[in-house]
């Protein structure tokens, strides 16, 4: 018999969300994104005796990249490409299913992927392929309502976690290799009418216009399709954006290209910038900004700060104040090759020489980066962030980027570097100066994201199937388990009948895990 649904989720009890560590309540489990978890239940003295507990198979093939969230006794994931179930937290079989109908024609650059839902008061919000919003009724699965988020035939797409707020959804935008416009939106939760828009590609007489050449702007790119994060206390929105476009060539987009490559701050009840901070101005690198921003309070060369820490895709890990965006440090943590460093402001010196070319051009990162979509984790008891890292070079080779609506607009086409020349870590990171602490190599660049527990415990997984836990002190690898499928998925953890228990996503299966009873 399968468990009732009684979720209730209001805004306030996301706020709190660390006060009940037994659910996971939101994209990142908290708001400042630490992806951590106070339950201890598993912990470096007994995760060598993890099992698996129950499974469930997903209809789909594509990559199975999901972030359950869990409340009450239900787990609510989504499933590739545009669905969303519900399942009872004690068996894993499903209470309720719902089948998004797609229609013909999408593109995506990536596959036709989805990370998870958002939980406000008694609905799921669940963004989809063909560039929609959807709330759910959290009992039933019945659509409450359905909005058009922008034109799928324009090569958009949502594949984010939305993020719920105080009686809004924040919701971001694919499309970054179609020549979209990209921005930020906000949905009321009962109605689905749209609140606000910010554009992080400005229209005429808008700030950081002029930045743009000719029309340029109007398929500048600047997708922000991944969740960002927020501050209760400031009421500031953090969401990072993606390259321009085209993607590698810059010549017919002159200027910085504001506001792709960029950490945005943003007032939630407005969307109105506050400030902004560009990781990577005029980017001919594809080096999406999308990161998750990781917030923290600290005391920082003598002062008391509130931060945001980013390990970017393009190598770099950033420690910005989050109250003004002053830049306050910027340190390599993967190998690259397309800058000799940042200056005072944080701005790249970039190497000319790794400019895609029609000889071709070597470059570290490559597109993929050394970050990308999957999360980092902070541990307050380790005083760490945790990375997982990916040091793979491409040679790039100018192409043609003619704008049709719908196509592909990159110009250019790449060869990867394979073999021994392709790597993969999970790094510890000091949050404050980026210093190495230590780093566990794994067979081929990874996919998954992280979590880190007052268990002393650090999970990741890898794209051979191996899902770990390491000492999150010492870089130990103390427990590991063979899923049989990719990882392309952040793990979480949760209580069910007083028990512990981990998920993630492997393959075409959720996985979960548990001591023996």
């Amino acid at each position: 018999m399968a468990a009732p649904v009684t979720a209730q989720v209001p805004y306030q009890r996301i706020v709190e969300a660390s006060s009940e560590p037994g659910n996971w309540l939101t994209y990142s489990g908290t708001y400042e994104a630490h992806r951590y978890s106070t339950l201890d239940q598993i912990n470096r003295d007994n995760v060598d005796r993890l099992q698996p507990a129950w499974m469930y198979q997903v209809r789909s093939r594509q990559k199975f990249e999901v972030s359950p969230l869990v409340v009450d006794g239900v787990m609510y994931i989504t499933e590739p490409p545009s669905d969303a179930t519900a399942l009872d937290l004690r068996t894993g079989r499903p209470i309720w299913h719902y089948r998004r109908s797609l229609p013909q024609g999408i593109v995506t650059c990536c596959g036709q992927v989805n990370r998870g839902v958002a939980l406000l008061d008694d609905q799921v919000f669940l963004g989809t392929v063909d560039a929609h919003l959807v709330a759910l009724d959290a009992r039933t699965g019945r659509v409450r309502w359905d909005v058009e988020v922008a034109d799928y035939a324009m090569g958009y797409s949502v594949t984010v976690a939305p993020l719920a707020l105080e009686d809004k959804i924040i919701v971001g935008i694919s499309g970054g290799e179609y020549g979209i416009r990209g921005f930020l939106d906000a949905y009321d939760p009962t109605t689905g009418d749209r609140l606000w828009r910010f554009w992080t590609v400005p229209g005429p007489g808008e700030p950081g216009h002029d930045t743009w050449s000719g029309d340029s702007w109007e398929r500048g790119g600047a997708p922000t399709w991944v969740t960002g994060a927020y501050d209760p206390e400031l009421d500031l929105l953090y969401w990072g954006t993606g390259n321009p476009g085209p993607d590698f060539i810059g010549e017919g987009r002159q200027g910085d290209n504001l506001f792709s490559e960029s950490l945005l701050a943003l007032d939630p009840n407005t969307g109105e910038l506050e400030w902004y901070f560009q990781f990577l101005p005029h980017d001919i690198h594809d080096y999406d900004s999308t990161q998750v921003p990781v917030l923290v309070d600290a005391e920082f060369e003598g002062a008391s700060r509130k931060l945001v820490l980013f390990p970017n895709r393009n190598g770099f890990y950033y420690v910005i104040d989050r109250v003004t965006g002053e830049f306050l440090l910027g340190k390599q943590f993967a190998k690259q090759t397309w800058a000799a460093g940042l200056d005072q402001d944080g701005r790249p010196i970039e190497n000319p020489e790794t400019i895609p070319s029609e000889e071709g051009a070597l470059v570290y990162p490559d597109d993929d980066g050394a970050a990308n979509w999957y999360s980092p984790t902070y541990s307050p008891q380790t005083n760490l962030i945790y990375q997982n890292v990916r040091e793979k070079g491409g040679i790039y080779y100018l192409a043609d980027a003619t704008y049709e609506p719908g196509k592909i607009y990159m110009g250019a086409s790449r060869r990867i570097v394979q073999g021994e020349d392709a790597k993969g870590f999970l790094r510890a990171l000091h949050p404050l100066t980026g210093a190495l602490v230590w780093e566990i190599a794994v067979r081929s660049p990874p996919w998954a994201g992280l979590m880190s527990t007052a268990g002393g415990l650090v999970f990741s997984g890898t794209m051979e199937g191996d899902f770990f836990a390491a000492d999150a002190r010492t870089g130990d690898v103390l427990w590991r388990f063979q899923t049989g499928g990719a990882i392309f998925a952040n793990p979480i953890t949760y209580l069910s009948e007083g028990r512990q228990f981990i998920a993630v996503a492997s393959g075409s299966t959720l996985l979960t895990f548990a001591l023996p009873e």
